[in-house]
C-alpha cells in the first residue's frame, strides 16, 4: 500500500516534470533567499476556491491562510492558541506584506452552517459551530429576512462575513498602525465557483463589483 494516495503521487510526478522543471530556478532562489510575498490572502479551506489557481500565482507570490469561512477573529492576546492570528502576525510583522485580501466564495459550507441554527454538530467539540459564531449576529439578521431566497441569504452572508473579517483585521494594532501609515492595504473579494467570476469590494461603498479586465 503506498504511503500517499496514488493520485497525489501522480500529481507530484506531473509537477516535477512540468511546472518545477520550468521554474526550478525560481524555487532554488526562494530556498536560498527566503520568501518575500507582497500579498497575503485569507481564504476558505474549500477545495474549489484555491487562491493560487484563481490568481494564477507562481511560487513565492502569495502568503495564503485558509480556514473555514475565511474568517479573521478579533485581536485577543489571551494566551490561547490562535492559528489565524499567528499567521497574520507573521505575514505583517516578519514578511511585511503590503496587501491583505480577504476572499470569500459562493456555496460556502461554513456560511451555510452559520445560517442554519438547527444544524447538528459534526462532533462533540462542535469546532465549526464555535468558529462560525464569530459572525452569529450577522447570520441571525440575514436568516430573519423573509424577502430573500435561501441562495440570496447565503450570498449576502458570504459577503458580509468578508466585511466582518476586514473589521476584525483592524483590531490588530500591527494592522491598523501600518494601514494608517499607508504601508498596508486591506481588500475584500468574493469568488463565484460556478461562473469563475471574481467580485471585488469597493473600499468606499462596501459594494462588491466586477473588475474591468482588459
Amino acid at each position: 500500500m503506498p504511503h500517499l494516495p496514488e493520485h497525489l503521487l501522480a500529481g507530484y510526478r506531473n509537477f516535477m516534470n512540468g511546472r518545477y522543471l520550468t521554474e526550478s530556478g525560481r524555487y532554488r532562489e526562494l530556498a536560498r533567499e527566503g520568501q518575500a510575498p507582497e500579498t497575503m490572502i485569507v481564504a476558505c479551506c474549500d477545495s474549489r476556491s484555491a487562491p493560487e489557481a484563481i490568481f494564477d500565482a507562481g511560487p513565492g507570490e502569495l502568503f495564503v491562510l485558509r480556514n473555514v469561512g475565511n474568517l479573521v477573529p478579533p485581536y485577543e492576546p489571551d494566551g490561547e492558541f490562535h492559528s489565524t492570528s499567528a499567521a497574520l502576525e507573521f505575514a505583517v510583522q516578519s514578511l511585511k506584506v503590503k496587501n491583505i485580501v480577504v476572499m470569500g466564495h459562493g456555496r460556502c459550507g461554513g456560511i451555510r452552517a452559520a445560517l442554519d441554527p438547527n444544524s447538528a454538530p459534526l462532533s462533540p467539540g462542535d469546532f465549526i459551530g464555535k468558529w462560525m459564531s464569530l459572525i452569529a449576529p450577522a447570520a441571525e439578521t440575514v436568516s430573519a429576512s423573509t424577502f430573500m431566497t435561501a441562495t440570496e441569504r447565503q450570498t449576502a452572508l458570504e459577503r458580509i462575513s468578508i466585511r466582518y473579517s476586514l473589521a476584525n483585521l483592524r483590531t490588530f494594532p500591527c494592522v491598523s498602525i501600518l494601514e494608517g501609515k499607508g504601508r498596508l492595504s486591506l481588500h475584500g473579494a468574493w469568488f463565484d465557483i460556478s461562473t469563475g467570476e471574481l467580485w471585488v469590494m469597493n473600499k468606499e461603498t462596501g459594494d462588491f463589483e466586477r473588475p474591468v479586465l482588459e
